[in-house]
């Protein structure tokens, strides 16, 4: 699945003042527990926190895609934000972070997921697309730059 293919009109978050790792992935997890009545917000953190544990998500560049596994859902979630000042997030690059996509998915759907990961990381590794992202003032307009990006 591409990016443009499971981003819904109501799962985006622009601008918002998270100071640490911690509150962006609760912000992220609250808005994905609005979207689905299969999971609370902090089983949806612990999910992430889980993954978290691995390593961090973050990709590099002001990128993370935070994701986890859900066991009770066949639904895929998925939840993108931009944050008003960067964050700490011991990304790959040591890079503090203000572009997320937190992804939630299936758990018997994880090895087909791992192509929808790639197709995210693929859409934000253009620098404009980036640049774009960054820019936006709206929880819409965010949604409307990533809905027609490639």
């Amino acid at each position: 699945m591409n990016l443009p293919d499971i981003i819904t009109q109501n799962c985006t978050l622009c601008a918002v003042s998270a100071t640490s790792k911690k509150k962006i992935l609760e912000m992220l997890c609250e808005k994905a527990a609005e979207l689905t009545s299969d999971y609370q917000t902090y089983e949806l953190l612990e999910s992430l926190m889980d993954r978290e544990k691995v390593g961090s998500t973050g990709i590099g560049n002001g990128i993370a895609i935070p994701h986890g596994r859900l066991n009770k859902s066949e639904q895929v979630i998925i939840v993108v934000a931009t944050s008003a000042e960067p964050i700490e997030f011991d990304a790959i690059d040591n890079r503090p972070v203000d572009i997320f996509v937190a992804l939630f998915v299936p758990e018997a759907q994880c090895q087909q997921h791992l192509s929808t990961l790639q197709s995210i990381a693929q859409v934000l590794s253009n620098k404009q697309t980036c640049k774009q992202v960054r820019k936006c003032q709206s929880d819409s307009e965010l949604f409307q730059l990533l809905k027609h990006a490639h």
